[in-house]
C-alpha cells in the first residue's frame, strides 16, 4: 500500500530486547524475535527443525521506488508472488482473483481460492478481529478481515490457507500451510501511489504474522532479520541461525497489552552531538513505512534546528521540488550527498534506558538526492498524517541499522 506513512494495526504483548548495530555493506539490518519455548518434548521432525532459516533476495529501494519487496511462492504447484515488507502489520495478504475493487494487478498476478477458507471459529481469526467486533455466530462460516492503515490504506477480503513451499538454509524443502489474506477491496486514499505489488507481508509480532505461524508449526524460531542496501536490494530471512558473534548493543522493547509493534524507548535526540532537549521518545521501526515520522512538535523543532544550521550556506529551498515536503537546491544539479554532506550536522537516538546505546544518523541516512538534483529531508511530519504522537522510524533509517531483538537469548551478548 505505498510510501506509506505508518500502518499500524493492533496486536499482542511480549517483551523483546533490541539492539543495533551498523552494517558494512548492507547499510541496514533489521532482526526481531518474539521467542517462546516450545512446551514439551519434540516429537516430531518438525520440532527438530526449530532454528532453520529461510532467506528471500528483497528488490527496491527508499527512492524512487518507496518500497521493498520479496517473492513468496504460494500453492502447490506454487505460483509467485511480490510482497511489500511490513514489519508494522501482522497480517499477511494478496490480491484475490475475485469479484474485485482496487485491485490493478493482471489476472495471472492474483491469487485464486480453491474451497481453503479458515472458518470463522479458528483463533487466528479472532486475532485478526482484534479491535473490531468479532461475530462467528456459525463457527464454519468464512473469516472475514478488514486492515486499516494510518496511512489511509485498507484491505477488505477473506482469510484462507494455503501451502508455502520455503527453502530451508539446512536444504530442506517444507510446505507448511499457512493462513493469510486473499483481499478483494483495497482502497488508499494518501497522497503517493501504491507499491506495484501484489500484497504485504506482514510480519508483526502478533499471533496471525507469519512468523508466529511458522514459529507455531515448528519451523523456524520468531525472528526476522533484513537488510537493505542504499542503492537497491538486499535480503530477509525468518529464522535464528544469524545473529552476529559480536558488535552487538542491546536495548529494551517496549511491553504493552494491546500492541505488537517494535517499539522501543524511551529516546532523547541530539543534534551534532548536542543536547536538543526532545526527550521520552518512543519510537516503532517500520520497514513498511518509507520514511521516518516524527509528531508535528519533534518535526518541526528538528527542522528549525537543520534550517538554522543551514544559515549562510549555499543552499536555497526548492519549493517546486515535490518529492518530499522540504527541498533545497545549489546552484548546479546536486549529484551526490557527498557534494552537500558537509552543510548538514548528524543527527543521534540515545537511548536512555540503555548504557552507551546510540543511534547515529550523519545527513546520508536522513537526507536524499532526487532525480532532478536537490536534497531533501527525508523525515516528515507524523501530525499531517493522523500519526498523533507517534513517532515513526521508517525503511529509509531502518535502512542504516542492524536490528535484532530476542526474549529467550540476552546472552548473546558478547
Amino acid at each position: 500500500m505505498e510510501k506509506k506513512s505508518k500502518r499500524i494495526v493492533s496486536l499482542v504483548t511480549m517483551m523483546l530486547l533490541f539492539f543495533i548495530v551498523m552494517a558494512a555493506n548492507f547499510r541496514g539490518c533489521f532482526s526481531a524475535a518474539s521467542q517462546t519455548p516450545i512446551k514439551g518434548k519434540p516429537t516430531t521432525p518438525a520440532n527438530d527443525r526449530v532454528g532453520s532459516s529461510v532467506f528471500f533476495r528483497v528488490t527496491g529501494n527508499v527512492y524512487p521506488t518507496g518500497h521493498y519487496s520479496v517473492i513468496l511462492n504460494i500453492g502447490n504447484p506454487p505460483k509467485a508472488f511480490d510482497l511489500d515488507i511490513d514489519t508494522g502489520s501482522d497480517l499477511t495478504w494478496v490480491q484475490c482473483d475475485a469479484p474485485c475493487k482496487g485491485c490493478t494487478k493482471p489476472l495471472d498476478k492474483l491469487y485464486k481460492p480453491k474451497n481453503n477458507r479458515v472458518p470463522c471459529a479458528s483463533s487466528l481469526c479472532q486475532a485478526i478481529s482484534t479491535g473490531q467486533n468479532y461475530n462467528c455466530d456459525i463457527p464454519t462460516e468464512q473469516c472475514d478481515y478488514e486492515v486499516q492503515y494510518a496511512d489511509l490504506g485498507s484491505s477488505l477480503g477473506v482469510l484462507l490457507s494455503d501451502y508455502f513451499p520455503l527453502r530451508l538454509n539446512n536444504g530442506s524443502l517444507l510446505q507448511p500451510r499457512i493462513a493469510f489474506g486473499c483481499g478483494y477491496d483495497q482502497k488508499y486514499l494518501g497522497p503517493h501511489s501504491p507499491p506495484d505489488t501484489a500484497g504485504i507481508l506482514g510480519l508483526g509480532r502478533g499471533k496471525a504474522s507469519i512468523l508466529s505461524q511458522l514459529r507455531n508449526l515448528g519451523i523456524t524460531q520468531n525472528v526476522v532479520g533484513h537488510c537493505f542496501s542504499r542503492v537497491t536490494g538486499g535480503f530477509l530471512f525468518f529464522g535464528d541461525h544469524h545473529f552476529p558473534p559480536s558488535g552487538i548493543t542491546w536495548t529494551p522493547m517496549r511491553r504493552s497489552s494491546s500492541d505488537t509493534l517494535y517499539s522501543s524507548g524511551p529516546a532523547e535526540l541530539l543534534f551534532g552531538g548536542k543536547p536538543t532537549g526532545i526527550k521520552g521518545l518512543q519510537l516503532i521501526f517500520d520497514s513498511g513505512s518509507s520514511y521516518t515520522y516524527f509528531s508535528a512538535q519533534v518535526y518541526q523543532s528538528i527542522l528549525n534546528l537543520v534550517r538554522k544550521d543551514l544559515s549562510g550556506k549555499p543552499l536555497r529551498d526548492a519549493p517546486e521540488e515535490k518529492a518530499l515536503a522540504v527541498c533545497w537546491k545549489t546552484a548546479k544539479p546536486i549529484k551526490s550527498i557527498l557534494d552537500i554532506k558537509s552543510f548538514f550536522k548528524p543527527l543521534t537516538i540515545n537511548f536512555i534506558k540503555a548504557k552507551n546505546v546510540q543511534l547515529q544518523l550523519a545527513p546520508e541516512d536522513y537526507l536524499i538526492i532526487t532525480k532532478d538534483g536537490n536534497v531533501c529531508l527525508g523525515i516528515l511530519n507524523g501530525g499531517e498524517q493522523g500519526l498523533g504522537n507517534l513517532n515513526v522510524i521508517g525503511a529509509w533509517i531502518v535502512n542504516i541499522m542492524k536490528v535484532f531483538s530476542s526474549l529467550m537469548r540476552p546472552t548473546l551478548v558478547s
